[in-house]
């Protein structure tokens, strides 16, 4: 079974109140099984400035079939003009719930 090779973890940061739209947006399109946001604060530097952000964090569950999408989405709604988009491969997990998020992105 090869199924774990198949299933990615996307994550992005959002604005607060851009981050349910993108959120059910990529679960309506059947493009993630699973969304979740949880708050956080992000410190970086853009264009030379330190910068202190709220943000909620998106943890996107895809398979890599659907990686491209998912990028293409996200970038298509996103407000910043590089938003942070990071998908990381699940090498192990449960099999049963691996298999639901294969079949919610069919």
């Amino acid at each position: 079974m090869s199924l774990p090779d198949e299933i990615i973890v996307i994550f992005s940061t959002a604005p607060p109140d851009k981050s349910e739209s993108l959120a059910k947006m990529l679960i309506d399109q059947h493009s993630a099984a699973c969304v979740n946001v949880v708050p956080v604060r992000s410190y970086y530097r853009w264009k030379g400035e330190a910068c202190d952000e709220q943000e909620h964090l998106l943890i996107v569950k895809t398979t890599k079939e659907k990686a491209g999408e998912v990028i293409a989405a996200i970038k298509s709604q996103h407000p910043y003009e590089v938003p942070e988009i990071i998908a990381l491969p699940v090498t192990h997990g449960y099999f049963p719930y691996l298999e639901w998020v294969r079949q919610e992105t069919l």
